[in-house]
């Protein structure tokens, strides 16, 4: 079967290309312009043909080019010219235009073609410029942001860094450190959760997403500082190969935080004070007059008893009020936590793993973010039936009060556990919060729900126990584990919606 290409001659191609082209003969001179070179040189093609390809070039570049030009016919190679300089060639009309050229040797059994290639340089300096453009705006914003570059070659466990990383790190020079190196300046107390971190953007099966704040330790100056790393993971047939990411510093940002949750913390105690304190003065006023008649009746009941005649009938009606004083107290104690909690308590369809997560991002958020959070939740758990803010309320207080635990006790590695699965002796979901903590005493957790018991020396002993009333409002129980040694482990139920 004949192939068509054989019909195409070399003509045919040459004036069908787009981009402008000459071929020279072994003398230099032009023997065949397309017409795409034509309209650019403003020729036509009896004018240019003969020329010598010298005289389509400014004036001031001939005499080197007629060198060039013999080192070329001296060893011919396909190439471009100039070597990144600036190229012009000469229109006829005198006007000087901006090209990059190709050179082309055809070889037959006759003599040495030159094919020469004009490319319009206009497009490639705006390309250019373009670049550069956008190196500035990157180099001015990473400056402005105080960002780091690095690129983690998992491969070989080296990191590759810019100057400001350098800075961050306390070295000094090298574009790359061994990640033995590199990890050796982080604080041991948070090596634990960037290694948990990357141990995540690791994972095939997820996104990839690296994020972790952590502190190093500049060893020029010994200052710690703040960093936030922020980065995404490549992968090759399912392994983890490179992790390229950002840093910054924001030590300034991390001392802002501390001192808004030192404010947060002392504004909330002096409310849950005055909420303590209005309360028991609620009650002290609701209990003060049915108390003081039972201590009324209680005098007349010793006095009677007292007596060498026995008034059966007196004693009976002076114990007969302490009862009846003994009920009020009581109807007066429950009306008055019935209307502190008064208003129908609001519940919808809630996903338990969702609001978990969302504790957590609240617990980080203020301030509370110095441990490694280990999160085992089982999926598809069907919708619990609750009231949102008052499970999430239970779930920040159990996490803070963990964090607050292993901090006090300066636990080395800090860690919790938060847990969710469906219960397996009822229509129940359960939810566990476990610390690393140094755990409760006997005496402790046997009191550790009751009101205004506190084991902190700025706390009032209101946070248990009002969890355990929110849980037990939305028709879940919340208990301490007994039997769990290492640290403090607390669950939870709450109901699944019908």
């Amino acid at each position: 079967m004949a192939n068509p290409l054989e019909e195409l001659s070399f003509l045919t191609l040459f004036n069908a290309a787009a981009d402008a082209m000459l071929l020279l003969d072994a003398t230099g001179h032009v023997i065949q312009a397309n017409s795409a070179a034509l309209l650019l040189l403003e020729y036509t093609e009896d004018a240019i043909c003969g020329l010598e390809a010298e005289a389509l070039m400014p004036f001031r570049f001939r005499e080197p080019h007629r060198q060039y030009r013999q080192a070329f016919y001296n060893k011919p190679e396909k190439r471009s010219m100039g070597h990144g300089r600036d190229l012009f060639v000469l229109s006829r009309s005198g006007k000087e235009l901006a090209v990059d050229i190709g050179l082309s040797p055809i070889q037959t059994k006759q003599q040495l073609f030159t094919l020469i290639t004009f490319y319009p340089a206009d497009k490639r300096h705006q390309v250019e410029q373009a670049l550069l453009a956008s190196e500035e705006r990157l180099r001015l914003a990473k400056q402005a942001a105080g960002f780091g570059i690095f690129h983690f070659d998992a491969k070989h466990d080296v990191i590759h860094w810019d100057e400001r990383m350098r800075e961050l790190w306390g070295e000094d020079s090298g574009d790359s450190i061994s990640y033995e190196k590199f990890v050796a300046v982080i604080n041991p107390l948070d090596r634990e959760i960037r290694r948990a971190a990357l141990e995540r953007a690791s994972d095939s099966a997820g996104n990839g997403e690296f994020k972790v704040e952590y502190r190093v330790t500049n060893p020029k100056d010994g200052i710690e500082r703040w960093v936030s790393t922020v980065g995404r993971m490549h992968f090759e047939d399912g392994h983890a190969t490179r992790l390229i990411g950002i840093a910054r510093n924001i030590t300034e940002r991390k001392a802002n935080e501390k001192k808004l949750q030192a404010q947060r913390a002392e504004t909330e105690n002096v409310f849950k004070q005055q909420v303590a304190a209005r309360t028991a003065s609620a009650i002290a006023h609701e209990l003060n007059q049915p108390l003081g008649a039972i201590s009324a009746y209680s005098e007349v009941a010793l006095h009677a008893l007292q007596s060498e005649s026995i008034d059966q009938e007196k004693l009976k009606r002076a114990l007969q009020g302490c009862v009846d004083q003994a009920h009020r107290a009581g109807r007066s104690l429950h009306e008055l936590l019935a209307f502190l909690l008064k208003g129908e308590l609001a519940t919808e369809k809630l996903d338990i793993n969702k609001i978990v997560k969302e504790a957590l991002d609240i617990v980080h958020s203020n301030g509370y973010g110095d441990f490694h959070s280990v999160l085992e939740l089982e999926p598809d758990i069907p919708p619990v039936e609750g009231n949102e803010v008052q499970i999430q309320k239970v779930l920040v207080n159990l996490l803070r009060n963990s964090v607050e635990a292993m901090q006090n006790a300066g636990m080395p590695s800090s860690c919790i556990t938060i847990k969710a699965c469906t219960s397996q002796i009822s229509n129940l979901v359960q939810v566990t919060v476990q610390d690393s903590g140094p755990g409760l005493n006997a005496e402790t957790a046997q009191r550790i729900f009751e009101p205004f018991f506190t084991t902190k020396s700025s706390g009032i002993g209101m946070g248990l126990a009002i969890s355990r009333a929110l849980v037990e409002a939305n028709g879940g129980q919340l208990w301490l584990d007994p039997d769990f040694k290492s640290g403090a482990m607390f669950h939870f139920t709450l109901p699944f919606a019908q």
